[in-house]
């Protein structure tokens, strides 16, 4: 049985890994700095922080993927991609496959064109917020002796304000913005959650970013 821990777990894209992997059957452990609101059977909740180095190592212990679904907002604005970056190493030194939910600002335009922060219409509110988790995929990308990494991007349209429903279906894309025809982007929280939990037991990506979308 593979063994998931979720840092961030209580978050909105960390709660649906959570959800969509507690009912395929793996063996979850959740892990965030407060206690989660909700929670589901079956699944272990512990609190920690990706910030200290003695929680970093009780997620990795006897892990075999740990995501981190944070967010570099509020106290952790600024403080993401240091800490994704020595999570990695450490997941490196224990083999231990590691998953990051990175935001839809790093996604290109077009096939050879601008990361959507770079747009003058790019929100400014999740500016500084883009370019950080952009940082963080950069940082992975460069990394020499890197753990078997994954990074997924979700679509432009994520999150509680478009919750969504699920429908059982996704695309796959790769460093593009995923948009249907009528150039929208979007995917539910729900089906999110499992595009990562099929990553996850059917491993495809290998130190690669990927895309999902309807």
């Amino acid at each position: 049985m593979t063994v998931l821990t979720v840092i961030g777990g209580s978050g909105y894209a960390g709660g649906h890994i959570v959800e969509a992997a507690a009912v395929r059957g793996l063996q979850v452990r959740s892990m965030s700095r407060g206690e989660a609101a909700e929670q589901i059977a079956g699944v272990t909740y512990e609190t920690g922080s990706i910030l200290d180095e003695a929680d970093r190592a009780r997620a990795l212990e006897g892990s075999d993927v740990v995501v981190v679904a944070i967010s570099p907002r509020g106290s952790m604005a600024g403080k993401a991609r240091g800490a994704v970056a020595a999570i990695a190493r450490e997941a490196a030194d224990r083999g231990v496959r590691l998953g990051v939910i990175g935001g839809a600002g790093s996604l290109l335009d077009r096939e050879g064109g601008s990361r959507l922060f770079e747009s003058p219409d790019f929100n400014a509110d999740y500016l500084d917020e883009a370019k950080e988790m952009s940082a963080v995929l950069d940082d992975l990308r460069a990394m020499s002796d890197a753990p078997d990494w994954f990074l997924v991007s979700p679509a432009g349209d994520f999150g509680p304000w478009v919750a969504g429903e699920y429908t059982g279906t996704y695309r796959v894309g790769g460093d593009v913005l995923l948009t249907d025809e009528n150039g929208r982007s979007a995917i539910s929280g729900a089906d999110f959650g499992v595009a990562v939990v099929d990553e996850i037991e059917n491993p495809s990506h290998h130190r690669a970013r990927f895309t999902v979308a309807y």
